[in-house]
């Protein structure tokens, strides 16, 4: 699993090699101390022999000193490859999303996707931190000290030998049990992220139905959730803090009586016993370390499991064998025998058996109830998703023989729901096109009605949108949605019920300026107001996910029922 990311490593793999050995380097400075301080009591201060002690004296400070400095050189250089590896593996996950389709964005939420790129990388990063310093430095500690305490004596070293079973079957068993559970613990992360979207999202909405408790309520159940499920995970984790120490504290008096034993004997001097149970304890804080890299390990491995999820997921809609020269050149569509279902799994399709050719410049209008699948419908023009069966043909050619960006370049789309951004209002504008002029991106405003309130505002092209537009209404966001798309001058303009919330006179405007302006642009316009295709050169009625009826507005009125009965209702009462 881990291999997985390694790839991520590469820019920083210098910094990763010099931490664990400025580690090992400071390990072995600081395990020959105990030794040199046992020889200052046994031989310097024994014998009396001041200028031994200073020299010896002098040494371990030297070697002090370097170790501290070693420790800084491996500190330094840990926290640059583990912060840039993190950050390699946060633009891996984000780039991977950005290849999404909405089939694969479908499948994750937003709040677990938000919560693997915050707090599962944090996780991993600091795993990796982790396992380049403490990883390194426990087990050649254990090893050097255990070596030394050997060198030492060789009978009391058996007493925490003996200690090392009892924490290897401690650690393992929390391990086991605190996998599971930190798992769980993360999914709580995702459901209580998600209800903080929400409520965010939808404050005004909140607000304005005095559903502020209702929230409350609501979050306090997804707060407590991740609450108990964290306090589960640690009812087991806190073990292991008590069982190393009391551990490592019974080593340390066992030591303590053999040991004064051998020097009240005379076989053991009391230098060595003092620098022995320093190396005890270098050899019970390594395995003290071992068991917190563990732990952490444990609680990594589940953030390492999201991250790997995300990066493993197969984008469903793919470009790598295409003509990358190959342009959209008119807005032809064709759908031949289309069928399509979001879940490859489900016994019904979304859409069935779509046949409809849609010629160059021609403005066509989709009319339907809801969920009769209109939006589904155009979004395979631009392969937001591919068709389960049948080919979507565009400009002549199957849309899959486009490079992604190629076809998108030519299609624009308004979406049902409207998004802008954070920034001015030009710079929202300027998605549709990067190069646009001033005068351009003032003339599409004209042109989709918006010119007018923008002036209004004290800064007009330069006002800045908050986050998602909030402080625009819901007719001045889709006029400016719909300025950004005309200023991408596509071959395909797709407008998903995009002036459902301007008025009418608005809404006529608009239409006269692409009937008159976008003549060789194919104009796709989903509504639900008769009046907005009443002048389309024909009207595609979908109903159940199958076309019902394909005509003129004249036409349908006369033959088809459904287009019918909704004309009558919006008609009634109309002079």
């Amino acid at each position: 699993m881990i291999k997985k990311l390694k790839p991520y490593l590469s820019k920083y793999k210098l910094f990763a090699i010099l931490a664990p050995l400025a580690i090992v380097i400071e390990v072995l400075l600081e395990v020959r101390i105990p030794l040199l301080m046992s020889r200052i009591v046994d031989i310097g201060i024994k014998t009396q022999d001041v200028s031994y002690v200073l020299r010896t004296g002098g040494l371990m400070i030297l070697m002090a000193v370097l170790a501290l400095i070693f420790g800084i050189i491996s500190a330094i250089c840990g926290s640059k490859a583990g912060m840039g590896f993190g950050s390699e593996i946060r633009k891996g996950i984000f780039d991977k999303i950005q290849e999404f389709s909405f089939a694969n964005i479908d499948k994750f939420s937003t709040a677990s996707l938000v919560t693997r790129l915050t707090s599962d990388v944090n996780n991993t990063q600091n795993a990796f931190m982790m396992s380049i310093r403490i990883a390194v430095r426990a087990p050649i500690m254990l090893v050097s000290a255990t070596f030394m305490a050997f060198s030492i004596n060789k009978n009391l070293v058996s007493v925490f030998l003996a200690a090392i079973p009892i924490l290897a079957v401690s650690l393992g068993f929390i391990a086991v049990k605190t996998y599971p559970r930190f798992r769980e613990m993360l999914k709580k992360y995702d459901s209580m992220n998600a209800t903080v979207q929400e409520n965010l999202i939808s404050m005004r909405v909140v607000k304005s139905f005095v559903r502020s408790r209702f929230e409350k309520d609501k979050f306090k159940e997804s707060n407590d959730g991740l609450m108990n499920a964290s306090l589960r995970a640690e009812k087991i984790l806190i073990w292991n803090l008590p069982i190393m120490q009391l551990t490592m504290y019974g080593c340390i008096i066992a030591i303590l009586w053999f040991g004064g034993i051998k020097v009240i004997g005379g076989s053991m001097q009391t230098g060595e016993l003092i620098s022995f149970i320093s190396y005890v304890s270098q050899i019970l804080i390594s395995l003290m370390m071992i068991s917190m890299i563990f732990i952490n390990l444990v609680m990594s491995r589940a953030s390492i499991a999201r991250i790997i999820e995300i990066l493993d997921e197969k984008v469903d809609v793919r470009d790598d064998y295409v003509n990358e020269n190959l342009e959209l050149v008119d807005g032809s569509v064709v759908f031949k025998n289309v069928s399509f279902k979001y879940n490859k799994d489900s016994k019904n399709n979304v859409l069935e058996n779509i046949n409809l050719e849609i010629k160059p410049g021609e403005t066509v209008g989709i009319i339907g109830g809801t969920g009769s699948s209109k939006t589904t419908l155009v979004q395979l023009i631009p392969r937001l998703y591919d068709a389960t069966q049948g080919d979507v043909f565009v400009g002549g050619y199957n849309v899959k023989d486009y490079k992604l960006e190629n076809l998108r370049d030519g299609v624009s789309m308004v979406l049902q729901k409207n998004v802008l951004f954070s920034g001015t209002i030009k710079d929202n504008l300027r998605w549709g096109n990067l190069d646009a002029t001033d005068e351009e991106i003032i003339q599409a405003c004209k042109n989709a009605q918006a010119h007018d309130f923008i002036m209004s505002f004290e800064k007009g092209y330069d006002t800045e949108l908050g986050q998602g537009g909030v402080n625009v209404s819901g007719g001045q966001k889709q006029r400016l949605c719909i300025a950004r798309a005309l200023l991408k001058n596509p071959k395909i303009l797709i407008l998903d019920d995009s002036t459902s919330a301007v008025d009418t006179a608005t809404d006529t405007k608009i239409r006269e300026y692409l009937n008159q302006n976008f003549r060789h642009t194919t104009v796709i316009i989903i509504a639900q107001r008769i009046t907005s295709i009443c002048e389309a050169d024909k009207v595609i009625v979908i109903e159940d996910g199958k076309i019902n009826a394909i005509g003129t507005p004249n036409e349908l009125l006369e033959t088809n029922e459904i287009y019918q009965e909704i004309y009558n209702s919006q008609q009634k009462g109309v002079a």
